[in-house]
């Protein structure tokens, strides 16, 4: 049975970059005329299974950030390993993801690279019979992304692209990113700072070297840091007591407060930096974690959206030229240019 007027998104609760983008790629479905449904791959994986890549993943930046960065540099560089933790973990989900599938619709979209994974085994097996396709969420594309029997991928520019097929996938379309209408709209925060507010973010779980970036914002004496902690208590403590600018919890209004920044600094380059620069927010990579925060941080510089300062002794000059000119043209071009998600036939 197939169900032509319904698009499944499939997502994965690891932080909150990749449930963002299927929140938006839902809301622009929906507003196409499709009905839609959201499943998150984590369940998939059973109620253990789930928990525990979750939890080992964010114990894993926590604590070793760089085995990450080392875990994606092998599998980039020997194919062999993608395929094998791919192939396990595509076993593992087969069964429930094929379920929760069930009727098949009309298309399935992915925003996580092991759901992608799933989902081409289940079409290379003939188990799945409508088109599925990769919404590629970050400018980076590492190999585990790119999955044997995935139909189409989604980039959200030219350099994304270009790294995609690099790695054999197939059908790569440049389009429009899907960010959250409101960050472009909605009223900015009134923050108790004075001066250009540097907004810190490191994702949902406030990961990586969070409490040194605040710091030498800080000391540059050229903007106030407000660092978002995310759910990492333990991080909004150190850095309130250290007194380095304000420090936040977990913040439901996002969009009021990137729009009360005048720099937004991030370490990872994710759906963060696209809401900023959908709010007209210019964006610095700095302290990014290993792994993709760098890679994103590479792909960012490389496409002109956002300086990595490599340095802290560049931090002071990136600040200046952000905080002066705001964000570059590029930006712009960047949500003007490239298909809308919904229009995508």
């Amino acid at each position: 049975m197939n169900d032509a007027g319904r698009v499944a998104v499939v997502s994965g609760s690891v932080g909150a970059g990749h449930d963002g983008a299927a929140r938006e790629l839902v809301r622009e479905f929906a507003a196409a005329g499709y009905a839609t449904s959201r499943h998150d791959f984590l369940a998939m994986l059973g109620p253990r299974g789930g928990r525990a890549l979750r939890a080992a993943y964010a114990a894993q930046l926590r604590v070793a950030p760089g085995s990450w960065g080392w875990l994606l540099g092998n599998l980039s560089r020997h194919p062999g390993l993608t395929t094998g933790l791919a192939g396990f973990i595509a076993r593992v989900a087969a069964r429930r993801l094929r379920a929760a599938l069930d009727p098949q619709p009309a298309a399935v979209v992915s925003t996580y690279p092991l759901a992608s994974q799933a989902l081409g085994y289940l079409r290379r097996r003939g188990e799945l019979n409508v088109p599925v396709i990769t919404y590629l969420t970050d400018l980076s594309v590492h190999r585990l992304w790119v999955a044997p029997g995935v139909d189409r991928h989604l980039a959200l520019h030219e350099v994304a692209a270009a790294q995609a097929r690099a790695l054999g996938a197939a059908r790569v379309e440049v389009v429009r990113p899907v960010v959250r209408p409101d960050f472009a709209t909605a009223a900015p925060a009134r923050l108790p700072v004075r001066g250009p507010v540097a907004l810190v973010v490191a994702g949902s779980w406030g990961v990586g070297e969070v409490a040194a970036a605040a710091a030498e914002i800080a000391a540059t004496g050229l903007a106030t840091p407000v660092t978002v902690c995310g759910h990492n208590a333990e991080l909004r403590r150190r850095i309130a007591g250290a007194g380095t600018g304000l420090a936040l919890g977990w913040v439901d209004d996002m969009p009021a407060l990137v729009r009360a920044a005048n720099v937004v600094v991030q370490n990872a380059g994710g759906l963060t930096s696209l809401e900023a620069m959908s709010a007209g927010v210019p964006v610095l990579s700095y302290r990014c974690l290993p792994g993709h925060g760098t890679t994103n941080a590479a792909a960012l510089d490389e496409a002109g959206l956002a300086s990595w300062v490599r340095h802290p002794a560049d931090l002071a000059g990136a600040l200046k030229v952000a905080l002066a000119d705001g964000p570059p043209a590029a930006v712009r071009a960047l949500f003007a240019a490239g298909t809308p998600v919904g229009a995508v036939s």
